[in-house]
């Protein structure tokens, strides 16, 4: 888990996928809400909600666990909304180390 970088990232919707491979997380501000997205140790991605945390202080997963960025951009989380629906309105934060 990184911290949120202070200025957004410029980044497509078609950089997005490879931003996420090479980066292996990223934060996102959408619908008033903070998300972070990452890969569970390089198998699968997923979505965590800034605002809730585990017992070992990690964010908690809100989405499900899906093994392709490809299945991961379409995977609905933010209210029922998936990165393809919600990119237009959303802003990205790298995640630093």
């Amino acid at each position: 888990m990184g911290i949120k970088a202070p200025e957004a990232l410029e980044v497509t919707f078609d950089e997005l996928p490879h931003y996420l491979r090479v980066n292996h997380s990223v934060y996102v501000e959408v619908g008033g809400k903070l998300y972070y997205l990452t890969d569970a140790n390089d198998i699968y991605w997923r979505a965590q909600d800034t605002d809730v945390f585990n017992e070992k202080g990690h964010y908690v997963d809100c989405s499900l666990l899906v093994p392709t960025v490809a299945e991961f951009m379409d995977l609905p989380f933010a209210d029922g909304k998936s990165i393809s629906q919600f990119f237009p309105e959303a802003v990205f934060y790298a995640s630093l180390k």
